[in-house]
């Protein structure tokens, strides 16, 4: 079977495992012993991380929060800066309808316990208004949360417009950055951002490892901690450290470093191959910004118009595993919130494909995936009494 699902996991690269396997054997020891010579060895590879896990967005290691992935990382970003700032009168926090849901679902914890929460609508493509934004800023204002792109349809947004409107009103700004990075530019040098959330099993690294980058300089970011335990990670993230996790980690950061413009290029190219064969189909959609705006390279949602969503994955499962666009529940099948978001009718929405390209997909891959949606979604509407509808110029609503 054939993978395009690296928006939900990748596979760890080769070399990373390599870098991993010797800690957790041979150099086995806990970072925060300090009496021995497996804790030190465990700390020295562990700040050699860190080191390559802030150069992948341009920052320094003691800016690095090690935690069990992104999701931890929003909560923790989200959470601790409402905190602390509450306390300077700051308790109005912005963003957008399309986030992850651990920020959405952060977001609306805190609007439980008092705080002003101000989520902003999106356009047909998935991305703010800046005006909207720049409306909703005030002096009250202590975070901004914006994604870098989506984890759905993969459209970037303007980080740097964001960031100098929420600079403006002494805001910072937080950026889950689990989809995308090393792929789309995002350097804490020059782009006005303050946190940033991600997380190696998006970058072919292990699961249950993310880090937090928190600014040190100007503005100087400050959080309250969402776990107490033994002050690790200064206080910010108490608890032993997965040594191999952090290791690999840092090493999948090295790579989508050193890879990542070139790769890009490669899923750029892949992903327009992909698109151009389904186009062949009549009545198809492209979900999210054009392929020739800012995006993920690797990201292409697909509506499939007079198909049924759950049908098409399963026939499509015989070759590909991919994802759909909508959330099933036992009952019922409801339209992605994502899509919903977006404006896209539900009928499309239900009937939405995402196919997310990798480091390792091939040409040859590509095009067997697309003959196979094109002859799985041309024998589900031979059967689909719509459809014939359709055909036959009947006007219908599906």
């Amino acid at each position: 079977m054939i993978y395009l699902d690296h928006h939900a996991t990748t596979p760890v690269d080769a070399r990373v495992l390599e870098a991993m396997l010797p800690f957790f054997r041979e150099q086995f020891g806990n970072a925060a012993s300090r009496s021995h010579a497996f804790g030190h060895r465990a700390k020295e590879a562990v700040d050699a991380a860190r080191g390559e896990i802030a150069s992948l967005v341009g920052g320094r290691a003691a800016e690095i929060v090690i935690t069990s992935g992104a999701t931890e990382s929003d909560n923790l970003a989200i959470k601790g800066v409402a905190h602390f700032r509450r306390e300077d009168g700051r308790d109005r926090i912005i963003t957008q309808r399309t986030e992850h849901k651990a920020v959405l679902d952060s977001a609306t914890r805190l609007k439980r316990r008092g705080f002003d929460v101000v989520l902003l609508d999106v356009d047909a493509h998935g991305r703010i208004d800046l005006d909207a934004l720049r409306d909703a800023l005030n002096d009250r204002t202590a975070l901004v949360s914006v994604m870098l792109t989506n984890n759905e349809v993969g459209t970037a947004q303007d980080l740097r417009a964001i960031g100098e409107a929420a600079r403006a009103v002494g805001a910072w700004v937080h950026c889950d950055a689990a989809q995308g990075l090393g792929y789309v530019p995002l350097d804490v040098r020059t782009d006005p951002v303050d946190l940033i959330s991600y997380t190696a099993h998006k970058i072919y690294g292990p699961k249950g490892c993310g880090a937090l980058w928190v600014r040190r300089d100007e503005p100087r970011v400050r959080l309250i901690a969402e776990l107490d335990g033994g002050g690790h990670e200064r206080g910010m993230r108490s608890g032993t450290l997965n040594v191999p996790g952090i290791v690999g980690f840092g090493a999948a950061c090295a790579l989508q470093r050193a890879l990542g413009a070139d790769e890009a290029e490669q899923l750029g190219r892949l992903r327009a191959r992909l698109w151009e064969a389904l186009r062949t189909l009549p009545e198809i959609r492209l979900n999210g910004a054009p392929l020739d705006q800012p995006r993920h390279p690797g990201n292409l949602n697909v509506a499939f118009g007079y198909v049924d969503g759950e049908g098409l994955l399963l026939e499509l499962a015989k070759t590909v595993a991919v994802s759909s666009g909508s959330a099933c529940t036992s009952a019922s099948v409801e339209p992605s919130y994502v899509l919903n978001a977006m404006g896209v009718d539900p009928d499309w929405a239900t009937a939405s494909i995402r196919f997310g390209l990798g480091r390792d997909t091939t040409a040859d891959e590509i095009d067997i995936v697309a003959e196979a949606t094109v002859e799985a979604v041309t024998k589900l509407r031979a059967s689909s009494p719509l459809w014939k509808a359709h055909q036959a110029g009947e006007t219908i609503d599906w």
